[in-house]
């Protein structure tokens, strides 16, 4: 393992052993935000698209009377797209992006608890095997038999690097 690798992993851990998370789920898998960025979780909102934007990041919706962007991360990782459920919900949450605070929207197929996950259980993603560009995870977190991705949203909403995911998901 690189010690860039494991630098990224520890990113979350700098100040304690364990943080407070929001779980969520796309498609079968399990993802956590820290729960400190979270601002709102909504229903679905009406949405506007966005000519030219980034495929995943490709409408804009009324939060608060702020526009702000809607985020599919279903794109971003190479899921297929998928049809709102009564389940689906948008995550607002507050990101320092260029060095200012940026609200941006996050759909999830279905929302499910806030929880503390610990810093003994995490581990950088696996370099080989992985169906996801390694850069847009800091970590995943064992819990149960389960695993739950913690994405790197910098990475992600970076405007550096808007290439395609490096592989489909199946």
């Amino acid at each position: 393992m690189s010690a860039l690798a494991t630098e990224q992993a520890v990113g979350h851990w700098k100040h304690a052993d364990e943080i407070e998370v929001l779980t969520f789920d796309m498609g079968r898998e399990t993802f956590a935000l820290e729960a400190v960025i979270v601002q709102e979780i909504l229903d679905l909102l009406p949405e506007t698209p966005v000519p030219g934007a980034r495929p995943f990041v490709a409408s804009v919706i009324n939060f608060r009377g702020k526009v702000i962007p809607l985020a599919d991360l279903r794109l971003a990782f190479g899921m297929p797209a998928a049809e709102a459920t009564i389940d689906s919900r948008i995550v607002v949450i507050e990101l320092l992006l260029d060095g200012e605070p940026t609200l941006v929207g996050l759909r999830a197929d279905k929302v499910n608890e806030t929880t503390t996950l610990t810093k003994e259980a995490s581990e950088p993603p696996p370099s080989l095997g992985m169906r996801w560009r390694p850069d847009y995870i800091d970590c995943v977190v064992k819990r149960g038999s389960d695993f739950i991705i913690i994405p790197n949203l910098k990475a992600l909403f970076s405007g550096a690097d808007s290439r395609a995911p490096a592989a489909e998901a199946n």
